[in-house]
Order: C-alpha cells, then sequence, then structure tokens
C-alpha cells in the first residue's frame, strides 16, 4: 500500500542520537554525571552497557536515574571518593524505538585520587648557577594548567631567564639575588573540573658570589641529552620543549631539519622555549632541532616526530527512505595510521551474530550492500572503525517504506546573496522511493550545462562564485508529477574593502591613525564599520579619548604598551562583511648595550663586545662604538668588534644602538685601554711653499692630529735644498708646528722639500720630496715687438714677442692689453701664459687709441711697452637720437629729429624709408626718401593717406654705409569736429557737460547757449569751449529750474538737450524732515507731561528717571529718553 496523503510530521522516525555520552575525569563525587539524549517518533527507550555488559544505573542504590523525553542521565548518591572506583569503564548508550536502535559513541569515566599531604621546600644556589623548583602536580588523566604565584596571588615574572616546564616546574637558566624570596607557589588548575590545588610554597635563597658570575655556555635542561622522540596523534596539540641554562641567557632557534616549519601550525611559545603543533599533521612528521646559543657557545637537541592517527571518517553512510525491491549500499570508509578495521552492526547487535541472510554483503572496502529490501528490513545500522589509537561509531537509518512524493520547502521563496558567494535554493522532497527533481529557470537554457550549478542529493541547488547575471527566477519540478515550487535568486555587489588599514609602528604617546576605505551595494544600505582589537570588539572612549571614530579612520591616541595588537575593521552589510587587518606596534629608541667587555687584546687593536638592549620592537640597524668620537660602525645582529687603535692613546669605550626610531643612550663606558708608544707611522700631509715676501721660502703642511704622534716628544723634522746648484746636501731644522720660514734664498727659487714626523721612539717613514719656490717678485720687464693690425672699424689683433721668464720673477699667469681711448678710458684684456697674440673687439670706430702690453704674475704687473697709437676705421652711424611727428593738414605728416649720438665717421645724410601699416601681417611697398645734407634735421611727407597708419624707419648714414634705424608710428591728424557722447550731470546751482573728442582729429571751438523753458531764448547766455577739455560746467543756475542747451559749431545746432537742477527735490526732503521732527515733538510732549502743566512745574517736581543731565548741555538742560513706541502712538 502507497500512502498517498499524509503528513510529513506524522509519520514515524527512528532514533537518532543527539547528544553523545562524554568521557569524564571523576575529582569529586560531583563530577560523576553521565547523560545521553537521542530524538525519534515514537520517543526512545535508552539502555546502557559497561565494559560490554548490560548496565542498569535504575538498579544501583548507590546511583540516581533522571528521565526525560529523549533523554536518560545518572550521577552517583555516594559521599566518599573510594565507592566511585568501581564505576571506572567503558560506557555506550543505545536508545530504541519500533524502527531500530542508536548507538552513541564509547565514553570511559576515570576517577583521580586526592593528593598526599606535601613538606614545605628550601633550595639554596649559588649566584650565577642554574636551579628547578618542582612543582609535581598529581597524576591525571587531564592536562592541568600551571601557575607559579607568590602569597599576593601575583605571578612571578617570567623571561627568557625564567621559565615554566611541561612539568609544571619552574626553571632558571642563572640565578640573580633577586630571585631569593620564600613564597614560590605552584598552582594546578583543572579547567574541565574547574579545580585548583595550591602546593606548599618554596623558599629559595640566592647566595651572592664572591666574584663576578663566571659565563657559562648553554646546556640543556629539559629534556636532556641529545635527542628525543615524540608519538602523537592526528589533529592533536604536540609541544616540543628546550628549556636551556646559561650565562648570558641563550637564545633559542628552532629549525626543521628536513623543510621548513608550517607557519600555519606551529608557534613559539614561553619565550621560544617550545614550539607548539596546532591541528597536527601527517606532514609534520620529521626532524627538528632546538638550538641554543650564547657569548660562551651552543647547545643543540633534536627532536624526531612521528604522527599517527585515530580512526576518521572518509565516506560515511547516509540516512534514507528507500522502496521495497530497491538496493541499498551503505558506504563506509575510514582512514587512520595504522588502518583501521571496519565492522557493522544491526541496533546494536555485530552482523556475525545476525541470521546469514543472502541479501547481505560486505565489500573488500567495508560497505554493506542489502539487495531487493523489504519493510523487514527497516533497522539502524552501525559502522565501527577502530584501530589501536580508538574507534569511532556512525548510526544510519534504513527506513523501508512506499509514500508518494512531497515537496517540504515553501513556494516562491527569495534568496539573496552577494557576488562571489556561494548560492543555495532549496527543494527538499519526501517520499519513497526518493522523489527525483529538476531545476529549470535562471538566464541559461540549461543549468547543468554550467560547472557552476551543482544539483544536490538533497534536491537543492548549489550555485558556485555566483554573479549578478544568476539573477532571475527559478523553478523545481518532481519528475512524473505535477508537483513544483519557485525560487527568487536576488544578487547583491560584493561588499570590497578598497583600501584598507596599514601596519602602524608608533612611540609611546603618539597617536595611532588606522584608515579603513570600502565600497558596498547602494542598495543594502549605510554599511557599519566596526573596529576590533585582537578580535575584541572597540567602543569610542568619551573620558579617555583612547579610542576615536571619524568616519573610516580610527584613531588610538597616546598609544601605550596595551596597545599593541591586530586591529581589524570589519565593513558589515545586511548580506555580507568585509575586513582587513593591520598590526599596532609599540616601537622606541633601542636600551643602550650593557656588560662591555675588552678582549684579545693585541699590539693596536682590541675586541669589543657588549650584550644588545631590548630593540623595542624596532630592529636595531646599527651599532656605533663610541668614545669622544665615532670609531666605527656594524650590523645591528652583530655583538662585537674588532677596533683598530693608535699608539701612545688612553682608551675608554662606549656603545649606542640605532634603529629607524633614533640612537640609544649611551652604554656605561668600559674599562681603560692604553696602547703602548711607537715611532710615528706617518708623515705630514700636504707638504708645500706659500712663499710671500721676496728673498724666503715658507714651508708649510697639513698639521697632525694628536693621535697620530704615536710617542711623548712629538716635533717635526723639516728638510730642504735647492733644486740644482747647492749638491745633494740637505738643510734640516726641527718645528713643533708649521710653518717654517728660510730667509735669504732669492726670489722665485726651486727648492725640494720634506717634512717628518720624529718622537722619542723614533721617526716615521722616509717622505717623498716636493718642489717648492721661495717668494715671488713683480717683473722685470715689459713684452718687446709689438704690433696692431686693423680688422674693421671695431676690432685689431695684437701681437707681441715672449717674454723671457727668468725677468718675470714668479711664476707667468699672462699677459695684460691695454688699449686706451685719447679721453682716458683703459680697456683691460688678459691673455693665457703662453699666448702671444690678441684680438680685440668691440673698440670705438673713428677714434684715436695708444697701446701699451705688459706681463704680470701673482705679485703683480711689469713695466708697460711703449705706447703705440692707432686709429680706428670710420663705421656706420648709430641710431638718431630722437623722432617726432607732426601733422600739419590732413595729408602731410612733417617728421623731426636729432643726429646720432655716436656717428662713428663723419655724416653724409639720412636715409628714410616709411610704409602704410594698417594691418601688423600686411605690409604695403616701402617707400624711400633719401637726405644727402646731413645738417637736415625735418622733412615733410605730402599726399598721404587720410585713413592710414604710417610705420618711419630713420637712419643716419657715412661712406662705410647705413647704421641701425629710429622706428616710429603715427598718422596724419583730420580736420576739426564737434564732440560726441555728450552727457549732462545736474547739481543743485550747476551742471556738468562732458564729451569725448574724436581720435586723430583736431581740437575745435564750439559754443554752449543754455537758457530757461519760460524765459525762451531771450534770456539765453553763451559760453565758449574746446573739443580738448573734454568737459565744462556751467555756473549761477537757479535751483529747480528747467533750462534748454544748445551745442553750436560753425553757427550749426548739432545737439538740444534739457535739464532740471535739484532745488525742488531737497525742498521736498527738507519739509518732510521737518514734519517727521515736529511728530517726535508733539508725541514726546504727550506722554511726559501727560495734562498740561508748564516747564516750570516739571522743573520743581521729581526728576523722571528717563532724564538724566546733559553733559555737555547742548540741547538745553535736560536729555529726553524717547520710548520708541511714541511714534506710532502719535501716528
Amino acid at each position: 500500500v502507497i500512502l498517498t496523503e499524509y503528513t510529513y510530521h506524522w509519520l514515524v522516525k527512528p532514533p537518532v542520537i543527539t547528544t553523545q555520552p562524554e568521557s569524564v575525569t571523576v575529582f569529586s563525587i560531583e563530577d560523576l554525571v553521565m547523560s545521553c539524549e537521542a530524538s525519534g517518533n515514537p520517543p526512545p527507550k535508552f539502555r546502557w552497557t559497561k565494559d560490554g555488559e548490560e548496565f542498569d544505573p535504575g538498579s544501583d542504590p548507590e546511583m540516581k536515574v533522571t528521565k526525560d523525553s529523549g533523554s536518560f542521565a545518572f550521577y552517583t548518591l555516594s559521599n566518599t571518593m573510594d565507592t566511585l572506583k568501581q564505576y571506572q569503564g567503558k560506557y555506550v548508550c543505545y536508545a530504541s524505538n519500533e524502527l531500530g536502535t542508536a548507538m552513541s559513541n564509547e565514553a570511559v569515566l576515570i576517577t583521580d585520587g586526592t593528593t598526599a599531604k606535601e613538606k614545605k621546600v628550601t633550595e639554596k644556589a649559588e649566584e650565577g648557577n642554574s636551579i628547578v623548583l618542582k612543582c609535581n602536580p598529581p597524576q591525571s588523566s587531564m592536562e592541568p594548567i600551571i601557575h607559579w604565584m607568590d602569597w599576593k596571588l601575583l605571578h612571578i615574572q617570567l623571561s627568557e631567564r625564567v621559565v615554566v616546564g611541561k612539568d609544571g616546574s619552574l626553571y632558571f637558566a642563572h640565578l640573580t639575588t633577586e630571585d631569593s624570596r620564600d613564597d614560590y607557589t605552584c598552582n594546578v588548575q583543572y579547567l574541565a573540573t574547574r579545580t585548583i590545588l595550591a602546593k606548599e610554597p618554596i623558599t629559595l635563597t640566592v647566595n651572592p658570589s664572591n666574584s663576578v658570575p663566571r659565563n657559562r655556555r648553554p646546556h640543556m635542561m629539559r629534556p636532556t641529552g641529545a635527542h628525543s622522540t615524540y608519538h602523537t596523534l592526528r589533529g592533536q596539540t604536540l609541544e616540543l620543549e628546550c628549556i636551556v641554562q646559561g650565562l648570558p641567557t641563550p637564545k633559542l632557534l628552532w629549525v626543521r631539519k628536513d623543510g621548513e616549519l608550517s607557519e600555519s601550525r606551529t608557534t613559539k611559545e614561553m619565550f621560544d622555549r617550545r614550539l607548539r603543533f596546532t591541528n597536527i599533521s601527517e606532514t609534520d612528521g620529521g626532524e627538528y632541532q632546538c638550538i641554543a646559543e650564547n657569548s660562551q657557545g651552543r647547545a643543540v637537541h633534536t627532536y624526531t616526530v612521528t604522527v599517527e592517527a585515530a580512526p576518521y571518517w572518509t565516506k560515511e553512510p547516509v540516512s534514507q527512505l528507500y522502496a521495497p525491491g530497491e538496493t541499498v549500499r551503505l558506504d563506509c570508509q575510514a582512514d587512520g595510521i595504522p588502518t583501521p578495521t571496519i565492522s557493522w552492526t544491526i541496533n546494536g547487535i555485530p552482523l556475525s551474530g545476525q541470521y546469514k541472510d543472502p541479501r547481505r554483503r560486505l565489500t573488500a572496502s567495508g560497505s554493506l550492500i542489502l539487495e531487493d529490501v523489504n519493510f523487514g528490513d527497516t533497522a539502524i545500522y552501525q559502522c565501527q572503525a577502530s584501530n589501536k589509537h580508538g574507534a569511532i561509531l556512525t548510526n544510519t537509518n534504513v527506513y523501508v517504506i512506499e509514500l508518494s512524493p512531497q515537496i517540504l520547502t515553501e513556494d516562491s521563496n527569495t534568496y539573496t546573496f552577494t557576488e562571489g558567494q556561494k548560492a543555495l535554493l532549496e527543494c527538499e522532497t519526501f517520499g519513497s522511493p526518493k522523489p527525483k527533481v529538476l531545476w529549470e529557470g535562471g538566464r541559461m537554457s540549461s543549468l547543468l550545462a554550467d560547472y557552476r550549478m551543482n544539483q544536490l542529493t538533497n534536491g537543492g541547488l548549489e550555485i558556485s562564485n555566483v554573479t549578478r547575471n544568476d539573477e532571475g527566477t527559478y523553478v523545481c519540478s518532481v519528475l512524473n508529477t505535477t508537483l513544483s515550487i519557485t525560487a527568487f535568486l536576488e544578487v547583491f555587489n560584493r561588499t570590497v574593502i578598497l583600501s584598507p588599514p596599514q601596519a602602524q609602528k608608533v612611540q609611546p604617546g603618539n597617536t595611532a591613525i588606522f584608515t579603513c576605505q570600502a565600497l558596498s551595494d547602494p542598495r543594502l544600505g549605510v554599511p557599519l564599520i566596526q573596529w576590533r582589537k585582537n578580535d575584541q570588539k572597540l567602543f569610542e572612549s568619551h573620558s579617555d579619548e583612547k579610542y576615536t571614530f571619524e568616519g573610516e579612520d580610527l584613531m588610538v591616541a597616546n598609544v601605550g604598551l596595551d596597545d599593541e595588537g591586530v586591529y581589524t575593521c570589519q565593513v558589515i552589510t545586511k548580506m555580507d562583511m568585509a575586513e582587513a587587518s593591520a598590526t599596532l606596534t609599540l616601537c622606541d629608541r633601542p636600551d643602550p648595550p650593557s656588560l662591555l667587555q675588552i678582549s684579545n687584546p693585541k699590539h693596536l687593536s682590541i675586541t669589543l663586545s657588549w650584550t644588545p638592549g631590548d630593540d623595542h620592537n624596532s630592529p636595531v640597524q646599527d651599532s656605533k662604538e663610541k668614545g669622544w668620537e665615532e670609531l666605527t660602525k656594524v650590523r645591528g645582529d652583530v655583538e662585537r668588534a674588532t677596533l683598530p687603535l693608535w699608539a701612545y692613546m688612553s682608551y675608554r669605550f662606549r656603545v649606542i644602538a640605532i634603529n629607524e626610531e633614533g640612537k640609544s643612550d649611551p652604554s656605561k663606558p668600559s674599562q681603560i685601554h692604553i696602547t703602548p708608544a711607537q715611532a710615528p707611522d706617518s708623515n705630514p700631509e700636504d707638504v708645500r711653499s706659500e712663499s710671500e715676501d721676496p728673498g724666503t721660502l715658507l714651508i708649510t703642511w697639513q698639521k697632525m692630529e694628536q693621535r697620530q704622534f704615536g710617542g711623548p716628544d712629538f716635533k717635526y723634522r723639516v728638510l730642504w735644498r735647492r733644486v740644482v746648484g747647492s749638491g745633494p746636501n740637505w738643510h734640516m731644522n726641527y718645528t713643533t708646528e708649521p710653518p717654517f720660514i728660510v730667509g735669504d734664498v732669492g726670489n722665485f727659487s726651486a727648492f725640494d722639500i720634506k717634512v717628518q714626523a720624529v718622537n722619542e721612539k723614533g721617526v716615521g717613514p722616509e717622505p717623498d720630496p716636493v718642489i717648492g719656490y721661495s717668494a715671488e717678485d713683480v717683473p722685470l720687464e715689459s713684452p718687446m715687438d709689438v704690433g696692431i693690425v686693423l680688422i674693421d672699424s671695431t676690432t685689431i689683433k695684437v701681437t707681441w714677442a715672449a717674454i723671457n721668464k727668468e725677468t718675470v720673477r714668479g711664476h707667468l699667469l699672462g699677459y695684460k692689453v691695454l688699449p686706451s681711448l685719447e679721453s682716458g678710458s683703459t680697456t683691460v684684456v688678459e691673455t693665457g701664459p703662453n699666448e702671444e697674440r690678441k684680438v680685440i673687439s668691440e673698440l670705438r670706430p673713428y677714434s684715436s687709441y695708444k697701446l701699451a702690453v705688459a706681463v704680470y704674475n701673482t705679485k703683480g704687473e711689469g713695466p708697460k711697452s711703449e705706447p703705440l697709437p692707432f686709429d680706428t676705421n670710420e663705421g656706420v652711424p648709430g641710431r638718431p637720437m630722437s623722432l617726432i611727428l607732426d601733422s600739419p593738414s590732413e595729408t602731410e605728416i612733417t617728421l623731426h629729429w636729432t643726429p646720432p649720438d655716436e656717428p662713428n665717421g663723419i655724416l653724409v645724410g639720412y636715409l628714410l624709408q616709411y610704409q602704410q601699416s594698417e594691418h601688423p601681417f600686411e605690409d604695403s611697398p616701402m617707400q624711400v626718401e633719401t637726405i644727402d645734407d646731413p645738417k637736415v634735421t625735418q622733412l615733410t611727407l605730402r599726399n598721404l593717406d587720410r585713413h592710414s597708419h604710417y610705420r618711419f624707419y630713420l637712419r643716419g648714414r657715412t661712406d662705410t654705409g647705413d647704421g641701425e634705424p629710429i622706428t616710429m608710428r603715427g598718422a596724419t591728424t583730420l580736420d576739426g569736429a564737434p564732440p560726441v557722447n555728450i552727457s549732462v550731470s545736474v547739481g543743485e546751482n550747476s551742471a556738468n557737460v562732458t564729451w569725448i573728442a574724436k581720435k586723430r582729429h583736431r581740437s575745435v571751438d564750439f559754443q554752449i547757449q543754455y537758457f530757461r523753458k519760460k524765459e525762451g531764448s531771450k534770456g539765453k547766455k553763451t559760453e565758449k569751449v574746446n573739443s580738448s577739455q573734454s568737459s565744462h560746467q556751467l555756473q549761477g543756475l537757479t535751483p529747480g529750474t528747467h533750462y534748454w542747451l544748445h551745442f553750436i559749431y560753425n553757427n550749426n545746432t548739432f545737439y538740444e538737450p534739457s535739464f532740471a537742477t535739484q532745488g525742488w527735490f531737497i525742498g521736498v526732503v527738507s519739509a518732510i524732515v521737518l514734519l517727521l521732527l515736529i511728530l517726535l515733538i508733539l508725541c514726546f510732549i504727550k506722554r511726559s507731561k501727560g495734562g498740561k502743566y508748564s516747564v516750570k512745574d516739571k522743573e520743581d517736581g521729581p526728576m523722571d528717571s528717563e532724564a538724566r543731565p546733559m553733559k555737555d548741555e547742548t540741547f538745553g538742560e535736560y536729555r529726553f529718553a524717547l520710548n520708541p513706541r511714541c511714534f506710532f502712538e502719535c501716528a
């Protein structure tokens, strides 16, 4: 029979374990609780097994059971831990109804005993030694958390020197006197049971060392030896431990010998003393090394890690409805190291204990196949995978029934996603056999042709990496039926962060600013920007202003150590979220290095080593060894340097660390180191002569620094000899500083000179001689055979014979050529020492010169040669000094000019060129006028075009040619005409008349007649004006009167305006002002008197509170403050 009309929720359902019983370690009687929950219809019944045997907690008088619909729990009524030991074991919960029995996973119950009373421990050790303070936590199946604290419950300060081991003990790499105390207390915490066990306090006494503690190379404290092996299970957490002793405190480095450390699964903890693997996998198996190193040496420990695996599912069978006659395949596959074994049970009974049914068979891979199923095959099938590390179990419901198909998902659902997400459109069906569905719609003819579309076994449609093009309507239909539903898909733009926050390195006290710019779909509204620090929400601070949110910015003020961490910007919409993170690191100048030590002293070098200070999160880039001056720089990761030294010096050293934030304070100075004396190993540099006074040789050099003296009684040995004439013998003298002067050596004589360093221990290296000269004097002779060649009117070539260099008496610097005009001005032209000719230009044409030549050296100029006269040739004249244009008529222009200031010869006349120039790019033909009389200074041009402008070019002329022109642009002046654009501005008794005279027109006289309108032309008056005036004022007019104006030129009237003076307007305004004043006075009288009384009465009465005596008494004895309402009342 096939059920065609039914309700899904009324159907019988097999039991399903919803809450598994959990393994528990019992420390107290309250800890023993074992519970199990399951669902099913009808509600399942529960039973338990302990160590494979039936266990009924309800029949045990020490147990109490609580039952509810779908749950079963039991706990102990015992008052002592001793009675609980009998309940240790492995428990399994079974839940059954008419469709079968479900099994739970195995839960283990363990009881831990109490700890014995401990004795107080006292430890003694010497400063610099290492020590271990034992904790000895009680043995337990749970891993405890260890806290070392003092009697105030404050944590003991841990560091690279003081760490806690995995065994709970406190390890000291080396002791200091500050470690002495009597309250080292180990507290053992068990999180699962919320239990803390406090051990007895330990007293530690550190005896001061009588000498400086000796440095010691690293040595392994835990683990001991050179090698250890670890076995762990896949997915678990493993910690490798490396605790070392040594002085100074060793630095640790973790490496993997056969590969790279996994950055995602490994972390370093406890000041790098532990390497922690999280969710370890088989690929993490291999060899690892811990390398401990300090200035005295290194220690290495090797770890072999083997990773195996408890069983884990790779494929689980699925609970499902089946129709009679179908074949059921339950695939059950698991993996692990070693490979797990697969076994099956039905309703909790092993398959081996069932009757043999030919329709059931197992495959080699562990799958169970049921052929031609019937209603009797309805049951719960358990698949168990087990190996030496444990077992896992899964329940699978096989329900054989015949039901007509139904679609359980509601119709017309709308699904919203953002771009890039995985969209899931639901179409949950029910029926037996399982209904088959078909999805259609969207913008594609065949949905499954798109690799992103995937129809799931539960009927849903999955769309990977959904896009805006996927929006639309989709239809899910059950094949071979009329059942279908519609689903609507809406896709929004994905929220993206355009500008993520950047990592910040900030010095203490400063402000860090993180910026987060994002873009989201406007249909989703304004996104919420949520800031987090280390995954904890941040809220804006109002009291201390620590955190300030301004739009896209987060500002962290007054940054301190607590502000370090990872800051995350989350941009949250209704549909999605985008986030980006950046770190805030507190950085500062490094601390100064310490423990400076001098080692390997040699003749002139030592090795300086030091211990770096804290770099404050900004790696040290350089270290400077420094006393009063910088000796050298080394890399930030270097902790020693070999320094070259000078002889006969006393040294102390300081070291400064440098990072991006600046320089550290100097370290404390090292002890004093003194180098022995020795002979100088160098001589002074830059030995030279700087002789100035004639007859002397001044020898000087660069003074040596005191560090180069090398020993006591330092001085300079000065040696000199002539280059020729006095043989190989050297003259010698001593001095303590430069310069050294040798007298009576003649002028400009060459000497070999050298200077050697000398001290009590000996002399410096043999120096190489250099050439020096005694002082110079001015030259004795002038150049000979001076000659001149005229090239053109402004240029000549001068020649002379080379000077005898012996007469120069110094370094020949060159020659001076000196042409001078008769007026006395002289030009100086210098040449090089090897030149014997010079071309001189820019001379004045048609002029008389005298020329001389002299030789010069650094001392000065020698005697001049005999002056040689010459005249320059005639040249072209300069431009005329001025040019003025005048126009006697509309077609004539007269040009007036003055001759050139520089005729450069004999002026023979002028050349005038002119042309029309109406347009700058269209020049007319050039007209030429030649003036042969140089005395003529004006010329009239006739028959010119009255409408055109002209450009004029006037040049002077000599026999040599035409000179530079003077240029002028102009036009003829037109006959006079009356003015235009006449306007009249009127006053009370005057009128101002203005006009614009026509351009290029001559000025003309015209008349202005004016008369009153009432009188007509009888009372007219006439005034003469000129058009060049631009304005004229008519005075003596009567206010408030209308006038006519006639403008007359050549007895013709060319303009007739009229106007009225402003007297009537002023009168009207005055009347209005007077009327307002009268109204105000009346208003005041009415308000102040309130009746009729005289001013005398007012004076005799009390003074009005609104009246006050006036200081200046300008308007009478009283001043009255009028109420502003008075005007309106009176009006």
